[in-house]
């Protein structure tokens, strides 16, 4: 069976990804003109595809029909009958509902990938090509096309094969070996770092692409992997081991060349202080009443502090102790300190400063409600980023995109 043509890649609201710039005049939302072709699922690669979207990009989000992405349906916690986890890495995306394991479904998503900017996915390396839809099957037929695979180990390199997961390659990476209380066990960072970060590199990557194409006129591939990009997070712990030969310890909350610098009991709660340089522990000093200490020489520098971090913990933590969280706050805020509550995840969605910068919107879900979500944190002053649409349901847009007389045996309309 030949599936029928596909017309221009459809944008419904046009209108809709509209910017409004200096004196109120209409722009262009800053990628706008892209138009994004997501087969990704989970986290990595819908996250970055999201934040593309925010930015304007119409990202049509390929799904496979009675299931979909697979974070549809881990859960609990649900807000009405759509997963939390779901809805968080999905706004402003149009769902088609396509089966890749057909011939008619992969005719469909080649002819939108042969009209695509960006072609984002995050297969295990091999799945993509075998599904005719690989970056080989694409450039064929769009020489243009960015296109951008996320995967657990990248497309090359003897684990290449190995599937990803985000708490592995958080403990291959180093990182869970840097991260818990020095006398515990290594700890996972409590989101997914691993694959928010292959997130961001895709981004770079692909922009960074987008960009040479204005050079050039073609397309290329961009390789992410899990494990590099979490690596590259190392910075300047892999840099003192690379400097010392000396592997690099656990420090809990504590940084390990800096002191004091790290969280602190109050007479209420925890608040995280950060002496970041002499003249900050000067201030401190005075701030903490602690001024005989600066006149002792096991804590004049900075390296005097850290290496005698054993001798001054104690004695900061004493009057530390002394007041609440919001007394110190005040009182180190007055004094030009860096310091802070520890917020849990109900304090810091309410907190003045995040809702003053817009990082907590608001949308109608047609099966959820009213949903609120983080926003997205680039700030742009002519065009910024915009929630114009809900995460979608399942399906919802296919007919909307695939406009055929007669939709083929693998594309099937599963929107209420």
């Amino acid at each position: 069976m030949t599936t029928a043509p596909f017309p221009a890649w459809p944008d419904p609201n046009p209108g809709r990804r509209q910017t409004a710039g200096p004196g109120g005049s209409q722009r262009a939302a800053a990628l706008s003109d892209l138009r994004v072709l997501d087969l990704s699922r989970v986290l990595s690669g819908p996250f970055a595809t999201m934040t593309l979207a925010d930015l304007g990009a119409d990202v049509i989000k390929i799904e496979q029909p009675g299931t979909g992405d697979d974070t549809r349906h881990w859960g609990p916690p649900f807000q009405g009958d759509q997963a939390a986890y779901f809805l968080s890495v999905n706004r402003n995306k149009r769902s088609v509902a396509v089966d890749l394991k057909t011939e008619e479904g992969r005719a469909a998503v080649r002819s939108l990938a042969a009209q695509a900017d960006v072609v984002v996915e995050n297969f295990r390396p091999g799945t993509a090509d075998r599904l005719g839809v690989g970056y080989a099957d694409v450039r064929a037929v769009n020489p243009r096309v960015v296109y951008a695979s996320i995967s657990g180990y990248g497309q090359t390199g003897p684990d290449a094969h190995r599937p990803g997961y985000d708490a592995v390659v958080q403990a291959r990476s180093g990182l869970m070996s840097v991260t818990g209380e020095a006398d515990g066990p290594p700890v996972r960072v409590g989101v997914s770092a691993t694959d928010l970060t292959a997130g961001m590199w895709a981004l770079v990557g692909i922009l960074a692409a987008l960009h040479e194409r204005h050079r050039s006129g073609l397309g290329q591939w961009v390789d992410i992997s899990l494990l590099d990009g979490q690596v590259s997070w190392l910075t300047y712990v892999a840099s003192g081991y690379f400097a010392t030969g000396e592997v690099p310890a656990r420090y809990g909350s504590a940084h390990p060349t800096i002191a004091p610098y790290q969280a602190f009991a109050t007479a209420d709660g925890q608040l995280m202080l950060a002496v970041g340089n002499d003249r900050l522990w000067q201030r401190f000093a005075v701030a903490a009443g602690l001024e005989p200490l600066l006149s002792d020489t096991r804590f004049a520098t900075n390296a005097d502090r850290v290496r005698h971090r054993g001798e001054l913990v104690p004695l900061v933590a004493a009057a530390m102790a002394s007041r609440t969280t919001q007394e110190w706050n005040e009182r180190l805020d007055a004094a030009g300190v860096p310091a802070g509550p520890i917020n849990s995840v109900d304090t810091i969605v309410t907190d003045r400063q995040l809702l003053a910068r817009g990082m907590v919107v608001q949308t109608e879900h047609p099966t959820a409600g009213t949903l609120q979500l983080l926003g997205c944190p680039v700030r742009l002053s002519a065009t910024p980023p915009q929630l114009r649409t809900p995460p979608p349901l399942l399906g919802e847009h296919t007919n909307q995109v695939l406009v055929s007389p007669a939709p083929p045996d693998g594309v099937r309309e599963l929107a209420s």
